[in-house]
């Protein structure tokens, strides 16, 4: 795979906080790949999700370089879709979901409100949401958490964008909708050919589909590899207890297959 960003020594600290949320990160993301981003709560994964999309707050001062190979700075909503945690938040209660789904493609694609509306249907049939035509006209607070997981996705993707941002995008939800999440954005973006970058605390649930895990500690990168790789010989202590704590995924990949 080629490279898509070519991180180094990447450092970001907030206003008013003494220690670097991250520091002298060097890290490629490669075109097509599926990378986890893992680390538990404070561990600086979602502020390199953020800055990663250039989506820092005012006031975080950035060091190191983003070194894209397309030649210049993507933008978001436009080249990179962004899954925030929380789509409570991240949709507005007063908006229709339709007009939500629309407003990337109508500003990015140039679309008309009409073609909009047909672009916000097909992006909801999509990401299968049950009667997507009705959905289109109800408002957030009519949805199921789940549900509004998937407009979320679905108006992160309205612009055809090459890379799609997960940040903790199942954080919320219980374990039997977590799983359908996960395999809707494995669909999607092996169908749309892109690059997700996925952020989670959670070690067991990107193993299951990542091709490459990076793990957070403390605003530093401890290990990356290959996700067999990495479970099947951790190099860090810090991945070694990860792994642990999930005890099928104290076992290898292979020796798991193998005794099913």
């Amino acid at each position: 795979m080629t490279a898509l960003c070519e991180i180094r020594q990447l450092a970001v600290t907030y206003r008013g906080q003494p220690a670097s949320a991250l520091r002298d990160i060097d890290l490629d993301i490669r075109t097509g790949e599926r990378l986890a981003i893992i680390g538990e709560s404070g561990s600086g994964k979602s502020t390199f999700a953020r800055a990663l999309a250039g989506l820092l707050p005012d006031g975080a001062r950035v060091a190191g370089s983003l070194c894209w190979m397309a030649g210049h700075a993507p933008r978001a909503g436009r080249d990179i879709g962004f899954v925030f945690q929380d789509p409570s938040a991240s949709l507005n209660p007063v908006l229709t979901i339709g007009e939500q789904v629309a407003e990337g493609a109508r500003r990015h694609l140039g679309l008309s409100r009409r073609q909009g509306q047909a672009h916000a249907l097909d992006m909801l049939a999509r990401v299968h949401i049950p009667d997507p035509e009705r959905t289109l006209h109800a408002f957030p607070h009519l949805l199921s958490g789940g549900q509004r997981q998937r407009v979320a996705i679905a108006a992160a993707l309205a612009a055809k964008p090459g890379l799609l941002i997960a940040d903790e995008p199942t954080s919320a939800l219980d374990m039997v909708v977590q799983a359908d999440i996960v395999a809707l954005l494995d669909e999607l973006v092996r169908d749309g050919g892109m690059t997700l970058v996925f952020v989670t605390h959670d070690i067991a649930l990107a193993s299951g589909f990542a091709d490459r895990v990076a793990i957070f500690h403390d605003g530093q990168l401890v290990e990356t590899g290959s996700t067999a790789e990495v479970l099947a010989a951790p190099q860090a202590a810090y991945t070694a207890a990860l792994i642990a704590s999930h005890r099928d995924l104290a076992t290898p990949p292979l020796i798991r297959e193998a005794g099913r």
